[in-house]
């Protein structure tokens, strides 16, 4: 498997932009590692329903690959599975060497972002939008929520192709059916939801930008699509879903 490094511009869940200085504090990438090789990595597994695509490579450690359901998998090499579902390749910690030993690293890789999104100090704005962020702007920066962030309207993202954003959410992430996260000024898709406690839950085709770091699960209803990553430490469910980088 080709290893290479992956960085993640990163968002968590908090975007407004009334009340922020002209100039906010830089952000600086949060280095994915080799968990950037797949664009859902899991520790507990993979669920699909309908017409779901994914295009990237799927990985689940410690579990096997059992744990990946409604893919249709094919073994058609010991080391990893296709689907028709996947543009890519589904790697499962059971398969044959070197595949176990790749996805241990990456599972790892996923931890060490996961606590360096999670653990950056000094945000721009801390409860921005009381946790409500619908309707919002938000410039490039590091943002904080001790509560659950929702999405009930679109949000924009804006900045130029350099910006970074960092979500950092206590709680959980909801995002409202219909709804999107917008991009503008040149901002880049690479952008990272940081959560630390709760589930991300995109509604009913809600569209999302960015890279997911969740320590619980990612849920994706009927529709949704995430143009990023889905990085979880527990699973990630999907309905029809579409992920792309």
């Amino acid at each position: 498997m080709k290893i290479k490094q992956n960085y993640a511009h990163i968002l968590s869940a908090g975007l407004l932009v009334l009340g922020l200085p002209a100039v906010a504090h830089a952000a600086t990438a949060v280095d994915l590692g080799t968990a950037g090789n797949y664009t859902i990595l899991t520790k507990t597994g993979v669920s699909s329903t309908g017409t779901t695509h994914v295009q990237g490579n799927i990985g689940v450690s410690p579990i096997a690959a059992t744990a990946i359901t409604g893919f249709g998998l094919k073994r058609i090499a010991p080391t990893y599975s296709t689907s028709s579902l996947v543009t890519g390749r589904v790697f499962a910690a059971n398969y044959a060497a070197p595949t176990p030993a790749h996805l241990t690293s990456a599972v790892s890789a996923m931890l060490t972002a996961y606590n360096d999104a999670a653990g950056r100090k000094n945000p721009n704005q801390v409860a921005l939008g009381a946790g409500n962020i619908g309707g919002l702007t938000i410039k490039p920066g590091l943002y904080k929520w001790s509560s659950n962030v929702s999405i009930p309207s679109d949000v924009t993202l804006s900045g130029d192709e350099n910006g970074i954003w960092i979500f950092q959410i206590a709680g959980t992430l909801n995002m409202a059916s219909g709804k999107r996260v917008i991009l503008a000024g040149g901002a880049s898709a690479k952008i990272t939801y940081c959560k630390t406690a709760a589930a991300t839950t995109l509604n009913t085709t809600a569209v999302l930008h960015g890279t997911v770091l969740d320590k619980t699960a990612i849920v994706l209803k009927t529709g949704a699509k995430i143009y990023g990553k889905a990085l979880a430490q527990t699973a990630v469910t999907l309905d029809a879903s579409l992920v792309t980088p």
